[in-house]
């Protein structure tokens, strides 16, 4: 699958929070999250895998128990059911990868 860059088609997953799934092949899913400052991912967990990379901006991320400063061009990766949450401090752009793929996100 390929995918060309567009400026459509995100949706709004919570409050200052757009996604939109970019490409995905049959195991991995790829998606890109506009995060407005002042935002925030309340704590959850889930079984895919989450691999993600910070394009633009500036985030808490608290993965378990342990809390990072994210800043462009630092990645995390998220294993299978492990709580995790983020507070976004500035306007900030991510790109994440999930494994399974997330079928809801092509919803």
């Amino acid at each position: 699958m390929f995918s060309k860059h567009n400026e459509s088609d995100y949706k709004e997953v919570l409050p200052g929070i757009m996604m939109k799934a970019i490409v995905h092949g049959e195991k991995t899913l790829m998606t890109e999250f506009i995060l407005k400052k002042g935002s925030s991912l309340p704590a959850h967990e889930h079984m895919h895998e989450q691999t993600g990379y910070m394009v633009s901006g500036k985030m808490l991320l608290t993965i378990g128990d342990q809390m990072h400063e994210v800043m462009p061009g630092d990645s995390w990766n998220i294993p299978s059911n492990i709580s995790h949450c983020a507070r976004i401090l500035e306007d900030s752009i991510a790109v994440e990868v999930f494994s399974p793929r997330r079928n809801e996100y092509l919803e």
